[in-house]
């Protein structure tokens, strides 16, 4: 089994892509032109800063620290699993959901190093707000844990620390996602799980997306690069899955799209512009639906 993005590295795609990315609607935001935050003079690698920024969008659109930032919070988890079960803890409570006020209540987190240290930094962090540069920094070292929940013998103990041109930049980005999602949302959806166990399948069995408003389905990319095949795959395999999920919140998404901070521009796509044979060829040959 492969999660959704380890899947479309597996996959061997037709060419220009099941969905071409150039079929995609472009919409520059901001009154036009380029609008680009050049990572270059950035002091934090490109992948922490997306990860802190779409952690950050979520944050100031409403959702709550521990649920914006699960995944850096259930990084610090694996690294201390064996302490937490042996201290009794109940690990139902930190698995894809984390009870981030249970935690606070055990004695015994507050001698797990980086369990400790992670809440500390969500006390940090502020829903529906502009993030101000102690909680961008808060933001960036928690991302720094992410690595974790993948495989915690890839964590290393090393946390960015974004200087001032890096802070100035996220803030922006993040007031870019604020004013995106005033004109394209509500927020439906802020994080999305299409793969559960009506869903999943013998090729894929997991998977989660970023953002749903009423009728689309959103992927944050933080990037100086136009969307690629595998983003428009990665849209709709999380669609379709979704659709087989049983949740009611993926009936009703008529678009796939794309936001970019970075470019401070949306790329979006009409599912009716999406042949039924793509979506059957997707259905059958990548997720394995029979």
């Amino acid at each position: 089994m492969a999660s959704v993005t380890d899947r479309i590295k597996e996959t061997k795609q037709p060419r220009g892509g099941y969905i071409r990315a150039r079929a995609m609607e472009r919409i520059q935001l901001g009154g036009g032109g380029i609008q680009l935050l050049d990572h270059k003079v950035e002091n934090v690698y490109p992948g922490t800063v997306g990860m802190a920024v779409d952690y950050l969008s979520r944050l100031a659109n409403g959702a709550e620290p521990g649920d914006a930032f699960r995944i850096s919070i259930l990084g610090t988890i694996g690294l201390h699993s064996d302490a937490l079960m042996s201290n009794g803890l109940d690990m139902t409570r930190l698995s894809s959901g984390v009870d981030v006020d249970y935690l606070r209540g055990e004695s015994s987190v507050g001698h797990m190093a980086y369990l400790s240290d992670a809440l500390d930094r969500l006390e940090i962090l502020r829903s529906g707000v502009i993030p101000d540069d102690d909680a961008i920094c808060a933001a960036v070292h928690l991302v720094g844990y992410d690595v974790a929940h993948r495989d915690p013998d890839f964590y290393e103990g090393k946390h960015a620390v974004p200087d001032a041109v890096t802070i100035a930049h996220i803030r922006t980005m993040v007031e870019r996602s604020v004013s995106f999602f005033a004109g394209y949302g509500p927020i439906t959806g802020n994080g999305f799980w299409p793969v559960n166990v009506l869903s999943r399948t013998e090729l894929v069995d997991s998977g989660d997306g970023d953002f749903l408003t009423a009728d689309t389905l959103w992927d944050f990319k933080v990037s100086v690069n136009p969307p690629r095949k595998n983003h428009t795959l990665q849209l709709l395999i999380y669609l379709i899955m979704g659709q087989r999920s049983g949740q009611e919140q993926f009936e009703q998404i008529t678009h796939l799209g794309i936001f970019n901070p970075r470019l401070n521009r949306v790329h979006r796509i009409a599912l009716d512009e999406v042949p039924s044979e793509v979506v059957g060829e997707v259905s059958s040959d990548v997720i394995g639906y029979a």
